[in-house]
């Protein structure tokens, strides 16, 4: 719980602010999995029957930071990429 806490706490605090948005959002997208499946072992397997739709939802909003990016407004967007150092 505690190393969950802090996943979470750090992790929110990077997405916030836009740094290193894929990474992040792809291990808090396997958190928010872990989370539910821990909460359908109770055998009721319907989300709003157990519990669970609030990490069901996190983990489908994760999942899209990790494919979409931060945007155009995050840090990521002003670090250089490697395709731009190579064209310098």
């Amino acid at each position: 719980m505690g190393i969950q806490g802090c996943l979470e706490l750090l992790g929110g605090i990077l997405l916030v602010i836009g740094l290193f948005t894929r990474p992040v959002a792809f291990i808090l997208c396997g958190d928010m999995a872990v989370a539910y499946s821990w909460r359908t072992f109770q055998g009721i397997s319907f989300p709003s029957l157990n519990g669970g739709d609030a990490a069901i939802l996190y983990c489908f909003i994760f999942l899209y930071l990790a494919v979409a990016g931060g945007g155009a407004w995050s840090l990521d967007a002003s670090r250089p990429t490697e395709i731009a150092r190579r064209d310098i």
